[in-house]
């Protein structure tokens, strides 16, 4: 692919931010507060905006709710539209209520069960007022211990809420389901991996798809192999981007493994799913405790930006050749040679052309916003997790 070629895929390039990563955020230890953080939905949308006007590919903003929750979504909306950025993907939280202890839609009471779906429908009511596309799901429903509960009937209950959940969208609306291996629970979680994410997703119908976050697999996991099945059966539906050394460690994408992410998105390529009649969501997920937050989130866009780039300069005829010849090192080497273009100058001149800073981290750190933020936002409570 020529640069030509190249800068024009990355011009599609939108990469959504998570409110959340701009709030008091962290693991489940210690939570470090940091000055400046947004107190408000309308002032996380404000620093996301910042991302955008400084990397030039993160134009929307994915809600939390009940966390961003506020009395007028469309006004919401306007605020955006006027930040320069657009309300994205909304997502549910049935894992903080004290009565999802033993799971939300699959909890054993049907009282709970009914009062998780309740809040499911009342994002899609969100979304149709943010003109958000797509709802996401990711359950901490599952069991510690072995008899704890009855797996098999745990999956039926969960069938029957995406079945509910599925029924209320609109035409033009979509379901993502997100997997994750542990935690919460450590002995069997409800939606484990991105095959039971799949079998539920193919048994509701075209609109549902699925969710990969790249924190969320057993280790050693072959992340690409599972984005290349799910973009050949047209159920690749998003991506959180995160990066892990462990487990869910949501740290900066690209920042553990950066040849991952680099071999992630050439499946991504080969797959046509930078071409946005593919629909594949492209999402942050990060929680940014000890490194402060527009930067960590900028730094990420970037990291997408160059992985895609290097992906994005892979000679597909010369790859094609070497595998059908058989040829297994010439084959790798033609990854090789991609992966370690260094992609920036390109990436600044892409900046330069679109009227940017060529250093994003740069121009952010000159521009006096952090100052300005932790000098005007003294009182209230910060927006973090939970908020």
């Amino acid at each position: 692919m020529n640069i030509d070629s190249i800068t024009s895929t990355l011009l599609q390039l939108d990469v959504e931010l998570p409110s959340w990563a701009f709030g008091n955020s962290g693991t489940r230890f210690k939570v470090f507060a940091q000055p400046g953080v947004p107190r408000t939905p309308y002032e996380k949308i404000d620093d996301a905006a910042q991302v955008h006007r400084y990397t030039g590919s993160a134009p929307s903003v994915a809600l939390h709710i009940p966390w961003d929750k506020v009395e007028d979504y469309a006004e919401l909306r306007r605020h955006a539209e006027q930040r320069g950025v657009r309300l994205g993907t909304i997502n549910a939280n049935v894992f903080q209520d004290d009565d999802y202890r033993l799971g939300s839609v699959t909890n054993p009471d049907p009282l709970i069960r009914k009062k998780a779906v309740a809040h499911l429908l009342d994002c899609i009511d969100v979304m149709d007022q943010t003109g958000s596309r797509d709802l996401k799901l990711w359950f901490s429903d599952g069991t510690n211990y072995p008899g704890q509960d009855n797996i098999r009937a745990r999956q039926d209950r969960l069938a029957e809420a995406l079945h509910a959940v599925y029924a209320r969208l609109g035409d033009d609306q979509r379901l993502i389901l997100e997997y994750k291996l542990f935690e919460p629970a450590f002995y069997t979680m409800d939606v484990p991996d991105w095959g039971t994410s799949f079998a539920h997703c193919l048994e509701l119908g075209e609109r549902a798809k699925v969710c990969v976050d790249t924190g969320h697999h057993a280790p050693g996991t072959n992340i690409e192999f599972i984005v290349a099945f799910l973009l050949r059966a047209g159920k690749l539906g998003a991506f959180d981007f995160n990066s892990r050394f462990y487990a869910d460690d949501d740290l900066m994408v690209g920042s553990a493994d950066p040849f991952q992410l680099f071999r992630i998105l050439h499946e991504v390529s080969q797959g046509d799913g930078f071409d946005p009649r593919t629909e594949v969501a492209f999402m942050l997920d990060q929680c940014h405790n000890i490194e402060p937050k527009i930067p960590g989130q900028i730094r990420s866009v970037m990291n997408v930006q160059e992985a895609a780039a290097k992906a994005l300069l892979v000679d597909t005829d010369a790859l094609q050749r070497m595998q059908n010849a058989g040829d297994v090192l010439g084959a790798n080497a033609v990854l090789m040679d991609a992966y370690n273009t260094d992609v920036r100058p390109m990436l600044a001149e892409h900046r330069r052309n679109l009227g940017l800073d060529p250093d994003p981290m740069a121009a952010y750190a000159a521009s006096g916003y952090a100052q300005q933020i932790v000098a005007e936002r003294v009182g209230g409570s910060p927006a973090g997790w939970g908020a």
